[in-house]
């Protein structure tokens, strides 16, 4: 029995020595594969760390790339630096050149402005230089004292003579009253009117034909219609034109006892239609435009302009006559009510007093440099005694300027002015005085023709300011009004009488000294 029992412990300790073999046997075998097969945790737990490890990797080569686009986007920046800088480089230039080309033109314009400022100093230097020099011998110093105050600042002449006999009773700035000539501007109309007229161009009633016009000619005279009078300048022709201006005066001297009177000019070979509207080409001297007024007012008879000098001229004088014009008075007179509309309603009628019965033609445009004011007139008109005649130069200057120094004049000497009829002056009916039929604004728009040297507006030839220009300050209300003085160019004004140096010389029997009016030193 116990033999059986130890052989049975021996046999179960071989089974279980022989298990334990085994098991220790497979025992690595089944912990490899524990470790390599893991649960899902321990899988993903695996791959996040496996990401981790590549993450490094992949973090290296995007710094990379940063690095690059970095330099990338630096140069890019660099760059766009340079082309803004180049950019605003331009800008700048332009604006410096914007500038710079403002500056020139601000510099250009104080340049012409004081050159134009030293000009028109020029010319009321001179005119005061030539005041002061004028031979007053024989003159009128009423007349004188009047003209000159009535000019005032302005650089320019007035004439003032009898219409009936020539005697001339002043003569302001004598230098260019004789031996100067000026553009006629829109007195040249007085000419192409009486032209016209008596070559039936112009019809009774002021129309042209056969053209109708949309005025007639007391309403073109009156408002200085630039289109009206080319038209009837198309239908003369020049010929006929520089005729009628010999015929009138214009071109050759008016015999003044005066020495060094010019003659003018004519526009021969000239058939620009201006010549008939502006006097484009035409020179005329103050005094040739007075010998014009005048005849026009006397019934035709062009006089000779003299100054009795002495005594004895004083005392015996007459009228002296060149020639009688070989036209129909009717033909002279046709232009009188449209200068009598000038001064009541038309381009004059600011500047003088048309009670006064005041007949004249403005003319304003630009000659020798300078704007030009004229004025050619004669009053009262149903009696003449007085032919007053302005021209003025400055930039500021127009013929309705010219008219208010005129209207002084007039209004100075109006005690002279009596309503006594004289059988040897001509005689104007007082049905001859215009009603006007259209007004200036109408006349305006009418008057197509190029505008820039008319009596009523223009477009600005000279530094156009100003309704034009920059350079129109001329201001109506204070330079034009008829009761308004005027600043005055001179110092006050005192009548010189001169005296001999020698009182053992004796002047000659028939010889007389006359006060002077002249600036006081």
């Amino acid at each position: 029995m116990l033999f059986i029992r130890e052989k049975c412990l021996a046999k179960f300790a071989a089974v279980f020595f022989s298990v334990l073999f085994l098991l220790s046997v497979n025992a690595p075998a089944q912990k490899k594969k524990v470790v390599t097969k893991p649960d899902n945790k321990s899988s993903q737990t695996a791959s996040k760390n496996k990401i981790a490890d590549k993450k490094p990797a992949v973090s290296n080569k995007k710094t990379v790339k940063s690095k690059a686009d970095l330099q990338k986007e630096a140069e890019a920046r660099r760059l766009a630096k340079i082309e803004e800088a180049k950019q605003r480089a331009a800008q700048e230039a332009r604006r410096q050149a914007v500038l710079e080309e403002k500056r020139r033109r601000e510099q250009a314009i104080r340049e012409a402005r004081a050159r134009r400022l030293a000009f028109e100093r020029g010319l009321r230097t001179e005119t005061i230089e030539n005041i002061a020099d004028d031979n007053t011998e024989g003159e009128d110093l009423e007349v004188r004292r009047a003209a000159i105050n009535a000019l005032g600042n302005r650089a320019g002449t007035v004439v003032v003579l009898e219409p009936q006999t020539g005697k001339v009773l002043t003569m302001v700035n004598q230098d260019w009253a004789i031996r100067k000539s000026f553009k006629p501007c829109s007195t040249i109309k007085l000419v192409t009117a009486i032209a016209g007229i008596n070559e039936n161009v112009i019809d009774k009633d002021g129309n042209i034909s056969p053209r109708k016009f949309p005025m007639n000619l007391d309403d073109a005279l009156a408002y200085s219609n630039n289109s009206y009078f080319q038209n009837v300048g198309a239908n003369l022709g020049s010929g006929k034109m520089i005729s009628y201006a010999q015929r009138l005066g214009f071109g050759q001297p008016t015999g003044i006892n005066a020495d060094g009177e010019t003659s003018g000019r004519l526009p021969f070979g000239n058939n620009n239609a201006r010549i008939y509207s502006h006097g484009d080409d035409f020179e005329v001297t103050p005094l040739q435009l007075a010998v014009l007024v005048s005849a026009i007012s006397n019934g035709g008879r062009v006089i000779i302009p003299q100054i009795p000098r002495t005594k004895f001229e004083q005392a015996n004088f007459r009228g002296q006559m060149r020639r009688m014009i070989n036209l129909p008075q009717k033909d002279l007179q046709g232009v009188i009510p449209g200068m009598i509309g000038a001064a009541q309603y038309g381009t004059a009628r600011r500047g003088v007093d048309s009670s006064l019965g005041v007949a004249g033609k403005t003319g304003s445009c630009i000659g020798q440099g300078s704007w030009v004011g004229l004025f050619a007139s004669v009053a009262p008109i149903e009696n003449p005694k007085f032919a007053v005649i302005v021209i003025t130069r400055g930039q500021a200057e127009r013929g309705k300027y010219a008219a208010a120094v005129a209207g002084r004049v007039y209004a100075a000497l109006r005690n002279r002015f009596d309503a006594k009829n004289n059988k040897n002056l001509a005689q104007i009916p007082l049905e001859l005085k215009p009603q006007p039929k259209v007004n200036a604004k109408t006349s305006a728009q009418i008057d197509t023709a190029e505008g820039e040297d008319s009596d009523e507006g223009d477009a600005s030839l000279l530094a156009k300011g100003k309704k034009g220009g920059a350079d129109r300050t001329a201001n109506p209300k204070t330079i034009m009004r008829k009761d308004e003085k005027p600043a005055s160019m001179f110092l006050p004004v005192i009548i010189e009488v001169k005296k001999a140096k020698n009182e053992e010389v004796k002047k000659a029997k028939n010889e007389i000294s006359r006060p002077r009016i002249v600036p006081e030193n």
